[in-house]
């Protein structure tokens, strides 16, 4: 187990408990027994450690959007105002990408957070920019937009009121049920088509929900946040991912669930391990389902040609073989007989007035 330095289970509230090297660093490090016995016993007596807080840094950002050619994704542009997530979703395939900040992709990843305190002013500046095109923006691509420091940094709401009084089309997905504080922008802008939200259910299970997802929203407030943007007529939708073998089993019953609350579409993808995240998602799996963690992963690799995690486009999402077919034969059969849409919403790129933004120097500045 390299990397740990204090027992897994002695914090509370978060997804991985160490520090996971990442994939750049030279050096490693490894919890050691000097011979007096003290790392075992700190292990067998369960010691509580102090919960790591949250740190968050500012940077400004050179550009707000991003631009994909992935196949696969459904959408080229994205936006992230946040890098890392506080959600501490131990199978966030986002996780690696911490990396690239010589952080780890363990504990870092929803500890030490960054913020780009100047999206807003960035974005309006792109959006003015001569012969820009609108395309469908994708918000939250990366990392939660409503993870919890949204709450006083409040730079998604930023992002919405410039994308809002430009008239430009978005998507977003979400666990967060601070999506709500934002209904004055999102409803006017969904009877528009021009905003559209699918809200990631990934299992009913309330214990499940709570190691899988550990400060996401409960999965009863998250059925809430559906039925509360469907009630305001903002079109709205459920992700039921990532489907992980014999762990998150309950698809049917999130679909059903969902779509009574007032979910219209719907879609799913398979537990992705890229990088980083095929060891941390081992000793998760060995902390807390020791009893099936080698099913899990001979059904994981089963849905990925045979290994941890394969990135071919064509079946990264979806998996293959018998594993992948049977898991979407359960989901189109439950959305035919529930009746949900499989298509992305549309939204109306027609819209598009970027000349209203060009009060708005000074607003984000």
């Amino acid at each position: 187990m390299t990397g740990v330095s204090i027992p897994i289970h002695a914090i509370k509230g978060r997804g991985i408990a160490h520090h996971q090297p990442h994939r750049f660093e030279r050096d490693t490090r490894g919890a050691f027994d000097d011979g007096w016995g003290s790392l075992d016993e700190t292990v067998n007596a369960g010691e509580e450690a102090a919960a790591p807080a949250t740190e968050v840094a500012f940077e400004n950002a050179r550009s707000a959007i991003t631009r994909n050619d992935s196949p696969d994704l459904g959408f080229t542009l994205g936006l992230n105002p946040y890098r890392g997530c506080e959600h501490g979703c131990v199978y966030c395939y986002a996780r690696p990408s911490h990396s690239y900040l010589n952080l780890s992709p363990g504990l870092d990843f929803e500890t030490r957070l960054v913020a780009k305190r100047n999206i807003a002013a960035v974005l309006r500046d792109e959006l003015l920019r001569p012969g820009f095109v609108p395309e469908r923006l994708a918000v939250g691509t990366v990392t939660d937009a409503y993870q919890p420091i949204e709450r006083e940094l409040r730079l998604t709401r930023e992002v919405l009121e410039v994308l809002s009084a430009a008239h430009f089309p978005l998507a977003m997905v979400t666990k967060g049920s601070g999506v709500e504080r934002d209904l004055d922008l999102l409803a006017p802008m969904g009877a528009q088509r021009l905003a559209a939200v699918y809200v990631t259910l990934t299992t009913l299970d309330a214990k499940l929900a709570r190691i899988l997802e550990p400060r996401a929203a409960a999965p009863h407030r998250r059925l809430r946040t559906i039925r509360t943007l469907a009630e305001a007529w903002v079109p709205v939708g459920v992700s039921v991912s990532p489907q992980i073998p014999f762990i998150n089993t309950d698809m049917e019953q999130v679909l059903e669930a969902a779509f009574e609350v007032g979910a219209r579409r719907a879609f799913y993808q398979v537990l992705r391990l890229p990088w980083e995240l095929k060891p941390m998602f081992r000793q998760w799996l060995q902390l807390h389902h020791p009893d099936r963690a080698e099913r899990v992963m001979a059904r994981v690799q089963d849905l990925h040609g045979g290994k941890d995690y394969d990135a071919d486009f064509t079946t990264r999402m979806k998996g293959q073989g018998i594993w992948a077919d049977l898991l979407r034969q359960r989901f189109t059969k439950t959305c035919d007989r529930l009746g949900f849409n499989r298509d992305r919403e549309p939204l109306d790129l027609s819209r598009f007035r970027p000349a209203a933004l060009r009060g708005q120097g000074d607003l984000f500045g």
